[in-house]
């Protein structure tokens, strides 16, 4: 074990979205003057992480974290991660002894952006208990930087486009695509390897996300409100998504009373987390379910997707207390 005094402190910037993380992540790997460094969105990392451990298992008997974390290490000095958000009940079990082992002995140095505070990861968890170790470990080895400024520059860089476009067709996917590429800066000449993510819904099961970037999430109507849904699934998409985009909303008759019935779940659950939803519709709000049982009370759901359109809504920060 490498004494502290021997290592380079890391770094946790966190805030809300649109703070300008990820511009001053972006200037400080680019200028940082190292060939062992390497910058990934914590997602993939995770990912790539458990393939080795898999292929660890194979060949070592013991616990492979340790075998994995060497391997790592081997090749890194600086480990810059893109939005740390922990949503995945098997990766928050092993980071404390993955990152443990690679700060305290393979000397990596991590610098990472979140929009949460440490103490907030994995907020009520199932088996907590077992990542509270790394909320230690990030108290003690790397510096935690609040930068959670009053003014939302990913939000003035959407230059105007709307939440809400109608109806469905080629115009309305253009712009929710363009306010994706936006918030995540992804290049959209790159659009076919948008990573997509496994989203941990609880209970062994879990949810496809096939566009998944920066606290961005891209969903299907069908997928979200055509299959048996409750309200912990939408719970579990708030709390992973800063921005939820959802495509294909149609106009839902007497016949489509249970998808409505979850569409009003899911608006309920991303505004009370206050998550801003883009989506494409075949109609306004007020016309996506004119009759059929609970259209009365169907009111609420487009009074709230009115508010989630205002200016002063999308101004708010993400989660219950943001």
């Amino acid at each position: 074990m490498f004494r502290k005094a021997d290592r380079v402190q890391g770094v946790y910037m966190w805030g809300g979205v649109g703070r300008g993380k990820s511009m001053l992540m972006d200037l400080f790997v680019e200028t940082l003057d190292i060939e062992r460094k390497r910058r990934v969105h914590f997602h993939a990392f995770m990912l790539e992480v458990d393939a080795m451990i898999r292929e660890a298992r194979k060949s070592e008997s013991g616990d492979p974290i340790g075998p994995v974390a060497e391997q790592l290490g081997k090749d890194i000095r600086l480990l810059a991660f893109d939005e740390m958000v922990v949503n995945n009940t098997a990766d928050a079990a092993i980071m404390s002894r993955l990152f443990t082992a690679l700060i305290c002995e393979q000397e990596v140095t991590v610098v990472t952006t979140s929009n949460r505070p440490p103490r907030d990861l994995y907020k009520d968890g199932l088996n907590r208990s077992l990542f509270l170790p790394f909320i230690d470990l990030v108290q003690a080895e790397l510096d935690v930087v609040p930068l959670n400024g009053p003014t939302d520059y990913r939000m003035d860089r959407l230059g105007g486009i709307d939440s809400w476009h109608t109806p469905l067709g080629d115009a309305a996917t253009a712009q929710v695509r363009e306010a994706f590429f936006r918030l995540t800066d992804y290049k959209p000449e790159d659009a076919e390897h948008v990573p997509s993510m496994e989203l941990d819904l609880g209970g062994g099961r879990s949810l496809h996300v096939p566009k998944a970037l920066k606290g961005v999430g891209v969903f299907s109507f069908k997928r979200l409100c055509g299959e048996n849904r409750g309200a912990a699934d939408y719970l579990a998409i708030a709390r992973a998504f800063h921005t939820v985009i959802v495509v294909g909303i149609p106009i839902m008759g007497p016949d489509m009373r249970n998808e409505a019935i979850r569409f009003t779940k899911l608006v309920d659950a991303l505004y009370e987390m206050r998550v801003k939803l883009f989506a494409t519709a075949d109609a306004e709000a007020e016309a996506l379910y004119p009759s059929g049982d609970g259209s009365f009370e169907f009111a609420r759901t487009v009074s709230r997707l009115k508010e989630m359109q205002s200016k002063e809504y999308m101004a708010l920060g993400h989660g219950s207390e943001g």
